[in-house]
């Protein structure tokens, strides 16, 4: 079992930056791709950015609409992946959940951007830009 925990959202203007983070305890992240979606009210979960496994070669993943603006990483070391979130834009105001995928479900891009593929997610955290 892994659970997630995540931490660092709360409320930015436009234009400016946000770090949040994912801690997690109960396995080595080592042999998951993780992920971050988010989520507005009345809308579907969307994904984020996606950092895989080791094996995998551990490159970054991003949706269209935060390329260049968003990074995620990750330390093996310490459990833990983050989202660096810059220039942010109101449309990205949503709860950010941290999700780890098992490596093998992970083959390809259609695996990792699909929620459903994602065994383990944390609580969510808010994230509010405000124009």
């Amino acid at each position: 079992q892994v659970q997630l925990e995540e931490s660092g959202g709360g409320l930015v203007q436009a234009g400016g930056s946000l770090m949040i983070s994912c801690a997690a305890t109960g396995r080595n992240l080592d042999t998951y791709t993780m992920g971050w979606f988010r989520q507005a009210p009345g809308k579907e979960r969307d994904f984020v950015a996606a950092v895989l496994w080791s094996g995998g070669g551990g490159s970054s993943e991003y949706a269209d609409s935060i390329q260049g603006r968003f990074t995620i990483s990750r330390d093996n070391a310490d459990n833990t992946v983050t989202l660096q979130m810059n220039s942010l834009k109101p449309e990205d105001t949503a709860v950010y959940y941290c999700a780890a995928q098992a490596y093998f479900n992970s083959p390809n891009y259609a695996a990792r951007v699909n929620h459903n593929r994602y065994t383990y997610w944390g609580q969510g955290t808010q994230v509010t830009v405000s124009s």
